[in-house]
């Protein structure tokens, strides 16, 4: 059951799915900063309700909205509860598995496609209508650096978040001539709490090891300021792609495990 936000949000607004943990919520907490009411959108109510008291207890406006990207019904009430939207941030999504393609599950790969693919298709098109009255309105999807690389073991979120990349690159062809921007983030290597556990099925050891030894990967905050960044520039101004990954991160398959010499004063 959704809120209805129609009256509610006052200031400029921007919906950000996936948006009860990790990258999605410290997004929230940064758009809320630079002035938005944000909507905390995603499919558990407990872990939204806690981002926003988090917001609200800092001064900033946020309301929680159940709603899951997979689901066509839920992402038409859900739109239809805002009488806004400035900003909108494609961030559900994530991963699941880490098989070889002659072993890989077709349904965790539908799942991904799913909530990666399809759900940023979804949410978007529900709410051009809001963007198109804005004159700050702007699409940011969160992908991956493996929208762009691929790697062993990784083919199904790989496949996924390459259709997030290029129905970011596609949109932006399409709308040309809109006011409306069009922004591709491809995040490297992030730890927060849920990413790799849920890629793992919620094995702890396994997801902690991903991380062993990495000297300062990044976190869910230096992902919400590159939004932070991209939506705060002019209008005028879309910063296409932005790929960010930690100092230890080369590549999807090259990291170092190791201190690294920061030259901290």
């Amino acid at each position: 059951m959704t809120t209805d936000l129609s009256t509610a949000l006052s200031r400029p607004t921007a919906l950000i799915t996936g948006g009860g943990t990790g990258i999605g919520a410290a997004i929230a907490r940064r758009l809320s900063r630079d002035g938005f009411d944000v909507v905390v959108a995603g499919r558990r109510r407990e872990k939204l309700d806690e981002v926003v008291a988090d917001i609200e207890g800092a001064g900033g406006s946020a309301h929680a909205l159940v709603m899951d990207v997979t689901d066509p019904a839920s992402v038409t009430e859900g739109v239809a509860s805002l009488g806004r939207c400035d900003v909108v941030v494609n961030n559900a999504g994530g991963a699941l598995g880490v098989t070889r393609v002659e072993d890989g599950d077709p349904e965790e790969w539908e799942r991904m496609f799913a909530s990666n693919v399809v759900g940023t298709l979804r949410v978007t098109q529900a709410v051009l209508p809001l963007l198109r009255r804005s004159s700050r309105a702007t699409i940011v999807d969160i992908s991956s650096i493996a929208g762009e690389r691929v790697y062993e073991g990784g083919a199904g979120y790989v496949a996924a978040k390459h259709g997030t990349s290029v129905v970011s690159e596609t949109l932006r062809l399409e709308l040309n001539g809109e006011n409306i921007r069009v922004v591709d983030i491809r995040p490297g290597m992030v730890h927060t709490e849920e990413f790799s556990l849920t890629r793992l099925h919620g094995d702890r050891a396994a997801a902690d090891k991903v991380y062993d030894g990495v000297d300062r990967p990044l976190v869910a905050d230096d992902v919400a300021e590159c939004v932070g960044f991209v939506v705060g520039l002019p209008q005028h101004v879309n910063i296409d792609t932005m790929v960010i990954k930690p100092v230890a991160q080369a590549a999807p398959h090259k990291i170092h495990r190791g201190p690294i010499d920061w030259k901290d004063v």
